[in-house]
């Protein structure tokens, strides 16, 4: 088979499993698991030999990535982001509700990011890939690795828990004012911190709360379990909900807010927060 694209490893200062490593260094292979997948099909050679996830590398080998049909064809997505935090590391940038950040679709944040971010100047400069998911209805702030060092350094910043990110949902029914979640999902510890910010009688949903969310793990759809086990299900979710309350036609109303880490290469603080979006703030003016 065809070489595709070709990445020298520069020299680093420990050994790093090859899975973790080659993340974000092809451009038509952007995702933490089409990586894995390329591996176990035999599509990644290193120094001319087919490769395994049990690798580890050092500095100085060559990765090859092969051609097959799926990687042949890179896809760009013409859909207009807004930026709200780019250097030559890392962006942040917003993403709607409604789009998915990546997978098999085209319509994807992931296939729309090199041509609404600057093209980073460092030596291990790669495509644009997200290091975080959102779900597909949800909205919010994305963070946005450039460079295959900063895309790994993120995702130790995440599995460190040293990324802070605080939500904002609008809950049905009545509330307590504050308190804590810790109530496992899928086998996995699961914690979440929620305060109560303001609640309004609702004729249909007898109240409705804006709650502020702080997550302490990231487990798959954990902000909208933990309220929806608690009695308080999201305004809008379609998964998990209390029967006769769901509002249809509206979305989702859960939306990640800001940001906050120590940028891992300029150690300046990163702190962003994205405002409500208009559907928020015609139940809660702000």
């Amino acid at each position: 088979m065809k070489t595709i694209e070709t990445h020298k490893v520069p020299l680093l200062e420990k050994p790093i499993r090859l899975q973790e490593y080659s993340v974000g260094i092809f451009t038509s292979l952007p995702t933490k698991s089409g990586l894995k997948k390329a591996i176990k099909k035999e599509l990644i050679l290193v120094n001319g030999k087919i490769a395994t996830t049990a690798l580890y590398i050092k500095g100085g080998e060559i990765i090859e990535l092969l051609q097959t049909k799926e990687n042949s064809q890179k896809k760009y997505f013409d859909f207009r982001l807004e930026v709200l935090f780019e250097d030559d590391y890392l962006a942040i940038i917003y993403k709607p509700a409604g789009i998915l950040v990546s997978g098999n679709s085209f319509a994807t944040i992931d296939n729309a990011l090199t041509q609404n971010l600057q093209k980073s100047i460092v030596a291990d400069a790669t495509r644009p890939r997200p290091v975080h998911r959102l779900d597909y209805p949800t909205s919010g702030l994305l963070l946005i690795g450039k460079t295959t060092a900063s895309i790994i350094a993120l995702n130790q910043l995440f599995e460190k828990k040293q990324i802070q990110k605080t939500y904002f949902a609008i809950s049905i029914g009545e509330m307590q004012k504050n308190g804590k979640i810790n109530l496992p999902i899928e086998d996995k510890n699961a914690f979440t911190s929620f305060e109560v910010i303001e609640t309004v009688e609702s004729p249909r949903f007898d109240f409705l709360n804006l709650v502020k969310l702080t997550p302490k793990t990231g487990r798959k759809h954990q902000l909208r379990k933990h309220l929806f086990t608690i009695g308080n299900p999201i305004l809008g979710d379609k998964e998990y909900f209390i029967k006769d309350l769901v509002l249809n036609g509206k979305g989702l109303f859960l939306h990640a807010s800001t940001l906050s880490f120590t940028h891992p290469f300029t150690k300046e603080t990163i702190n962003i927060t994205k405002e409500l979006p208009k559907k928020f703030k015609k139940i809660f003016p702000q």
